[in-house]
């Protein structure tokens, strides 16, 4: 394997690209040649899980018709790739032609973390981050993945890092993509818990693989004035 294929995320090319590069710099370390494509980077999750089925098919359509099996695809994102390789056979269950396209896809659709470890079979990245951190491990990447240990496996290996537990780790932060605009005071009662765990965890940084988590959790801790900041995990990777 010499090639694969970044999948920028619509929140990560609106707000964290950062993330992206960070995630292309960890990728091309690894030797391998790294393409990003822009005719397609959003998966359609949003439109998805508001009902808007017709626009999910629409956005869907056009992920399947820009990457193709053959290559890896990388998406540094656990909502995203849980869309794709868990939801798209439910939404593309009366489109015959898109859902074969699907089925053939999802076996070269990766997460960030999954595809480091148990694909290329990498736990350490030569990375040095002399900070103390403390994960969070997404709702997509956790329940519907089963995404445990990758993410974990990788930090411990980053030189000069301090792990801190998190409180009530598997908790939601409240983000939830809409959930937190249709429902916006639990959701802020949510992320108010989790802003006070990941305080209390002693950590500078908060590490999540997934943009939606980083917003929700970044703006949280914003808010209240915290010396807590986020970060993805591909940043941490990509610290030297």
């Amino acid at each position: 394997m010499n090639e694969v294929t970044l999948f920028s995320t619509c929140l990560g090319e609106e707000f964290f690209p950062g993330m992206i590069a960070a995630a292309k710099t960890v990728l091309t370390r690894l030797g391998l040649e790294v393409t990003v494509r822009q005719e397609a980077f959003c998966c359609g999750q949003a439109a998805f899980n508001e009902g808007m089925r017709r626009g999910a098919v629409e956005l869907a359509a056009r992920f399947l018709n820009t990457y193709k099996p053959g290559t890896p695809i990388v998406v540094p994102s656990g909502s995203c790739t849980s869309m794709i390789k868990v939801f798209y056979p439910d939404l593309l269950a009366g489109e015959p032609a898109l859902l074969e396209k699907a089925k053939a896809l999802i076996p070269w659709v990766h997460e960030f973390s999954d595809f480091l470890v148990n694909v290329l079979g990498v736990t350490d990245m030569g990375a040095s981050f002399p900070h103390s951190v403390t994960y969070h491990p997404a709702c997509h990447l956790l329940r519907e993945l089963r995404v445990v240990d990758p993410p974990r496996k990788l930090l411990e290996n980053v030189k000069g890092i301090k792990l801190c537990e998190l409180p009530r780790s598997t908790e939601c932060c409240g983000f939830g993509g809409l959930f937190s605009v249709k429902f916006p005071d639990i959701s802020a009662a949510m992320l108010a818990d989790k802003c006070k765990c990941a305080e209390a965890s002693g950590a500078e940084f908060v590490v999540a693989n997934d943009g939606g988590c980083l917003m929700q959790i970044g703006g949280g801790l914003h808010r209240a004035k915290s010396r807590v900041r986020t970060r993805h995990l591909a940043e941490i990777l990509a610290s030297r």
